[in-house]
Order: C-alpha cells, then sequence, then structure tokens
C-alpha cells in the first residue's frame, strides 16, 4: 500500500509541475522506472536506468534509455529496453495539437 501511495504522489507531484511549466512535454527521472505515455493531450517521459539501478518503486527495474527525435511539432521517442537478454526498441509518436489559425 505504501508502494501505491507513493507513486500515485509522485504521478500528480510530476503532472502539477508540468502544469505550473506550462509545457507539452515533461521529462522527469529519480525513480528509475521507464514510462513514456500521452496523458489530456501532453506527453511524459521517464527515461528509467540505463543500469537497471535499484529502485524503491520497481521491484524488477530493467535497464533502459530513451532517444527523442524532434521535428516542428512532433517528438518520436525510441524506447530501448532489456529484457530477457534481449534488445527491444519501440517507437511512440506525440504530435502536439496545433490550434488552426483563423483568417
Amino acid at each position: 500500500k505504501q508502494w501505491y501511495q507513493r507513486r500515485v504522489a509522485i504521478t500528480v507531484g510530476i503532472a502539477t509541475i508540468r502544469r505550473q511549466l506550462d509545457v507539452d512535454v515533461m521529462i522527469s527521472g529519480h525513480t528509475h522506472k521507464l514510462e513514456a505515455y500521452e496523458k489530456d493531450g501532453k506527453f511524459y517521459i521517464n527515461p528509467g536506468s540505463v543500469t537497471g539501478a535499484y529502485s524503491a518503486l520497481e521491484r524488477d527495474p530493467v535497464p533502459a534509455f530513451i532517444l527523442m527525435d524532434i521535428q516542428s511539432n512532433t517528438l518520436v521517442t525510441y524506447v530501448y529496453s532489456l529484457a530477457n537478454d534481449e534488445m527491444e526498441v519501440k517507437k511512440i509518436e506525440f504530435k502536439k495539437s496545433v490550434p488552426e489559425r483563423e483568417e
């Protein structure tokens, strides 16, 4: 239960900071837990730990890192993780919605 409460507090805190900064992409760390997801039209990234270092929030940490390619209003994230001695690569694309201009 404590683990879950701590995780929720961190997630809420990161979302609060993202709103205060008024950014479309929020990159954070500290938990060593790999995450890359879109929520409410914003993109959240935690690159995890390249060494798979211990994390109080993750029982079985997975070595991981992220590469990003930013072009105009599109962010392509390549998520590299090591699972069962095999490198997995996932591609996640986030496109910032740009309001249309009124003429």
